[in-house]
């Protein structure tokens, strides 16, 4: 059944990006083993609860409908924070992040629909379940941890905020070593051929990564009126050419530095730009070559040809073609400003236009907008969710306690990546929006079960808190494991910024079951207050 459930979660999500017009990317390629992450601990919740209550009341329709009654809302406002952990990816700069966003946020509600609907059809036809399929519940290794559980909750306070508390301050300490970087090739393996031819010519021939400056003389044939356009451009080309990350730049100039060379009978000594001695004997040859390139399919000349590709057919604007290295996002931008600024000084910018253009800056825009949009994204999940926590609970203080426990999980892994050299990229960014959005599920679980026992048990908040973790901690020890074992199977991929989602998502979800299951309890012991402990005594 749970397979069933996954199964059509996954055809629907594959159905919506159809529908929507949207390919399979780096982004949506993910978006089905989510589905499948996301959907198991659905059911596992229903079961568990199913299977709780008919050990219990031992009738089967009693328990179906005290699980739809008691899951159906649990499971809803799970779903929703999941789905917001996703979705607000929509509202970033970035088509690639947006679409992403649109699948997972509504096939997430999708798949809260398919379990409430099928789980409990399906349910209501099957027999009674046996013994041994509630043979977990009584899990004898499980029921250990919980005591123990139960016991750091109650008797050692002090200690779990101690630890919390030397965890957080080394976390933030990692957290402050944390660099914003990326490469437009880090994320592949260093053995793969690419990489490593990649890395050859930079060594070499300081790099491939393309990086067009176009300069825009701002009138027709303004390139050939004089000889200050060509020697300004020449200058520049100069200047890239002396930087340690470039390697030498190629324009219309260079043809005519050959063409000069060419002219004197291929004496190299003579390759350079035109004087104004040579100019009235020279212009005539010149003129030639630049009246051959706006025709070059008749053109013979290979050096016409060379000059066509670097200037438009109206000899107005001129393409100066660079190759870089892959500096990556932290040095480029200095890199860049750097060479606008001499390009400030070289072409005034009353006669000049000049443009810095091409796969490198693409790239760093690029990189800016995702890393930028997915920050704000987290900010934009965090505060949606506060908001649905507040109108579940309608209680500042139990608001206080359900993001407590889930932002320490986002800290601990940013203080890892800060402590390990991983670097904040579009890869390794994603990881806190999507462990935010399924690390809440545990604590809402966590929080109804507490907030729907209570007035059963007279508004006894210790006696509350042990039933839940009792109750509800074998379920959140199952879904957590599965939601491990679901993203860490992602460390298997090749490509880097899969591998960092799975492992780096996998630890926020194992720290966030640990705060959930023993900081939680403690934050909402500590924060019930001793009013609540005098009502229970009196009404005793």
């Amino acid at each position: 059944m749970s397979l069933a459930v996954v199964a059509m979660g996954v055809i629907f999500s594959v159905g919506t990006m159809v529908l929507l017009g949207y390919k399979i990317t780096l982004l949506t390629a993910l978006i089905p083993p989510l589905i499948v992450v996301i959907g198991i601990p659905n059911c596992i919740y229903f079961f568990n609860k199913y299977h709780s209550v008919y050990k219990e009341k031992g009738n089967k329709y009693q328990s179906i409908i005290m699980m739809v009654g008691k899951m159906g809302i649990v499971t809803l406002f799970c779903n929703i924070a999941a789905a917001i952990g996703f979705a607000v990816f929509a509202f970033t700069s970035s088509d690639l992040l947006k679409e992403f966003g649109v699948v997972a946020g509504i096939n997430i509600m999708v798949l809260f629909i398919i379990s409430l609907i099928f789980i409990p059809a399906v349910l209501s036809m099957l027999a009674a379940p046996k013994p041994i399929h509630m043979r977990y519940l009584d899990n004898k290794y499980l029921t250990r941890v919980l005591i123990k559980i139960e016991k750091w909750a109650f008797y050692h306070v002090k200690y779990v905020y101690g630890i919390t508390i030397v965890l957080l301050v080394v976390a933030v300490i990692g957290t402050l070593r944390m660099k914003t970087v990326s490469h437009v090739v880090d994320d592949l393996p260093h053995s793969d051929k690419i990489y490593t031819d990649l890395k050859w010519f930079e060594q070499n021939f300081n790099g491939v990564m393309p990086l067009e400056i176009v300069v825009d003389s701002k009138k027709k044939n303004g390139l050939f009126r004089n000889l200050n356009t060509i020697g300004k451009i020449d200058r520049f080309s100069g200047y890239l050419e002396r930087q340690p990350d470039v390697a030498k730049p190629l324009s219309f100039v260079n043809a005519l530095k050959f063409a000069r060379q060419a002219f004197y009978e291929g004496d190299s000594s003579y390759y350079g730009i035109l004087t104004q001695f040579e100019v009235p004997f020279m212009g005539n040859y010149i003129k030639g070559i630049s009246k051959q390139s706006k025709d070059v399919a008749s053109s013979n000349s290979a050096l016409s040809s060379m000059v066509s590709r670097f200037i438009d057919s109206n000899k107005q604007v001129a393409r100066i073609s660079v190759n870089m290295k892959d500096v990556g996002t932290t040095k480029l931008p200095v890199l860049l400003d750097s060479f606008r600024h001499e390009a400030d000084k070289i072409f005034d910018s009353a006669h000049y236009k000049v443009t810095f253009t091409g796969s490198t800056v693409t790239f760093l825009e690029g990189s800016t907008y995702i890393v930028e949009g997915l920050g704000e994204s987290i900010f934009w999940a965090f505060i949606l969710i506060a908001l649905a926590m507040l109108y579940l609970f309608k209680s500042t203080r139990m608001l206080f306690c359900s993001l407590i426990p889930n932002v320490i999980p986002l800290i601990v892994t940013a203080g890892v990546m800060g402590w390990l050299g991983i670097s904040i990229k579009p890869s390794t960014v994603l990881v806190f929006s999507v462990a935010l959005g399924i690390a809440i599920d545990v604590t809402i679980r966590f929080l109804i079960n507490y907030k729907q026992e209570l007035p059963h048990l007279n508004n006894d908040v210790d006696a509350t808190l042990k039933q839940t973790i009792t109750h509800t901690g074998i379920s959140i020890i199952y879904t957590s494991l599965v939601l491990v074992a679901g993203f860490i199977i992602f460390i298997f991929s090749q490509f880097a910024g899969t591998e960092s989602l799975g492992w780096l998502t996998s630890l926020t979800l194992a720290v966030a079951t640990f705060t959930n299951l023993v900081l939680l309890p403690v934050l909402i012991k500590s924060l019930s207050g001793k009013g609540a402990r005098r009502k229970v005594n009196k009404a005793k």
